[in-house]
């Protein structure tokens, strides 16, 4: 089964052609990787899949869903770009940020209990994170917060995981723990991973599909 299943996908601002025809498959079980430089249409392509967009032309299917009709976003847990660029002076802990994707477990008005709060102890020691649960999440280095929305993203045990340069601005240590983490986790818990970056891959092991992105068109290597 796949996961995602994208065909003759096009999406245009105005009279500006951003993506054209693109067709993608990720299978469940699947570490994807979509490579390409900025203004290439990664970010329309990932609002589109997320559902921040509807596409104009072409089908999106997540977990064999039309996304027009149903959306699981139950389902996939969301690394945004830019996530890590926090004021240091931020109130929030550690544990309150990976809290925040279990809101909608909590309910609206209600305070997390010990179904949630464990939840996000489990990601954050997956993460290697748990000893700064009650630290604030700006005060932590780039890759620390890195893996705090990792963890954040995890909490909810989502079948499919988005990442959205999730390279961007973390030191090379960081980035070789951070592509550890996602192959272990493709590797032993069977998460579906889609990766979109412009960065270099070759130290990411574990990789099943490579598909590359030039001037809104995706062809797979």
């Amino acid at each position: 089964m796949n996961v995602i299943d994208i065909s003759d996908l096009s999406f245009a601002y105005g009279d500006e052609m951003v993506l054209h025809g693109v067709t993608l498959q990720v299978a469940r079980g699947d570490y994807a990787v979509l490579l390409g430089e900025n203004g290439t249409g990664k970010s329309t392509f990932l609002k589109l899949l997320l559902g921040e967009l509807n596409p104009q032309q072409g089908k999106i299917y997540l977990f064999g869903s039309d996304t027009k009709k149903v959306f699981h976003a139950d389902k996939i847990g969301y690394v945004p770009q830019n996530s890590i660029s926090l004021n240091p002076f931020f109130p929030a802990t550690v544990e309150e940020i990976v809290l925040t994707n279990l809101y909608s477990q909590i309910g609206r008005f209600r305070l997390p209990g010990k179904k949630q709060r464990q939840q996000a102890t489990n990601a954050l020691r997956w993460a290697g994170m748990e000893e700064y649960s009650k630290s604030r999440i700006g005060e932590l280095s780039g890759g620390q917060q890195q893996r705090v929305m990792l963890a954040r993203a995890l909490a909810a045990n989502p079948e499919l995981l988005v990442l959205d340069e999730p390279t961007t601005g973390v030191d090379a240590a960081s980035v070789r723990e951070l592509y550890r983490k996602l192959e272990k986790l493709n590797r032993e818990e069977g998460v579906t991973i889609l990766m979109v970056t412009h960065a270099s891959v070759k130290e990411c092991a574990g990789i099943s599909r490579i598909y590359h992105m030039e001037e809104g068109q995706v062809v797979e290597r």
